[in-house]
């Protein structure tokens, strides 16, 4: 009971003012970042027995927000319950909350309790192509894409359309948002993965957000995630979605569309079903029986791609 009620007081924690440290900008190289970046992030630990994780966001200016979550992360342990939220700023190199602090990568609660940060990746992170599989980018050139740029890095830039055309197929593709921490909304991180250019898979920052149809994860227009999978900005992030094309006969649609996706290795929708008269908004591609291409939305945030590959169904 000690420990439910000392978790409680957290989630209402309100963060104490002080000056600003944070530059201005948009950052695409986790190396080369402002001085907020290292607070920002997940936090892990436990109070007593009840299982605890806090997603801090960094909004510029030495601000930030804070998502505490029962039973762990998103992903980790929390089951959709009450999300507690809290701001605050920074001061002399931490994080001073009103009777906590965020200092060398430990959220110190109390004397004895603590929680760490903690670096997330994807079960599927890295996952090489089986044999087989349609290999559209893997960082020597761009030119399975119409309009494919690669940075002086090797990754592959936003605003490309895959010159090959797919009906039912699975894709891994993974994806590395920008840290933009004076943007808000849809201007921070925003692209999109359109499966056959018709039904936009979002593409946010939408770290420690509700999870929205129109946030990272949810199918725009459609349905919003089953939790929100999204990491920090600047961590390398997966996709593996399983999409089954329309079915068509006698160029009469028998059948709608459906997609499963895993975000970070979590099934955010399972066995979804698309509309099959229409597509998304913004969509570059009608709904109809034609294959389609894998086409990555340019809206002008530098959103980072590697590792895209596919495989074909019958």
């Amino acid at each position: 009971m000690l420990a439910r009620c000392l978790f409680l007081s957290i989630l209402s924690i309100v963060f104490a003012a002080a000056p600003s440290h944070a530059q201005e900008g948009t950052y695409t190289d986790p190396n080369k970042t402002d001085v907020d970046f290292a607070y920002q992030g997940e936090y892990a630990g436990s109070i007593g027995d009840i299982k605890m994780g806090i997603q801090v966001i960094a909004l510029g200016d030495g601000k930030f927000d804070a998502v505490s979550y029962v039973g762990g992360l998103p992903g980790d342990g929390w089951s959709a319950g009450k999300r507690g939220k809290s701001t605050g700023e920074l001061q002399d190199g931490s994080v001073k909350f009103d009777k906590t602090e965020i200092r060398d990568g430990v959220w110190k609660v109390s004397q004895d309790v603590s929680l760490k940060k903690v670096h997330r990746e994807s079960l599927t992170l890295g996952q090489k192509p089986p044999i087989g599989a349609i290999v559209l980018f893997e960082g020597s050139d761009a030119k399975n894409f119409e309009n494919g740029k690669m940075t002086d890095d090797g990754l592959l830039q936003q605003g490309c359309t895959s010159k090959q055309k797919f009906g039912s197929h699975q894709l891994h593709l993974e994806f590395r948002l920008p840290y933009s921490p004076q943007a808000r909304g849809q201007s921070r991180g925003n692209s999109g993965l359109y499966l056959q250019g018709r039904y936009e898979v979002q593409i946010l920052d939408s770290f420690g957000l509700e999870g929205k149809e129109n946030e990272c994860g949810g199918i725009y227009s459609v349905g919003p995630p089953k939790v929100n999978m999204c990491f920090p900005p600047l961590s390398w992030q997966t996709y593996d979605v399983a999409y089954t094309a329309a079915k068509y006969e006698g160029g009469k649609l028998v059948k709608n569309p459906r997609v499963t996706v895993r975000h970070n290795g979590v099934v955010i929708h399972d066995d979804l079903e698309l509309p099959g008269e229409r597509n998304t908004t913004a969509a570059p591609n009608g709904a109809g029986p034609e294959p389609g291409p894998v086409y990555l939305q340019d809206h002008g945030n530098p959103v980072r791609y590697r590792n895209i590959w596919v495989v074909e169904k019958d």
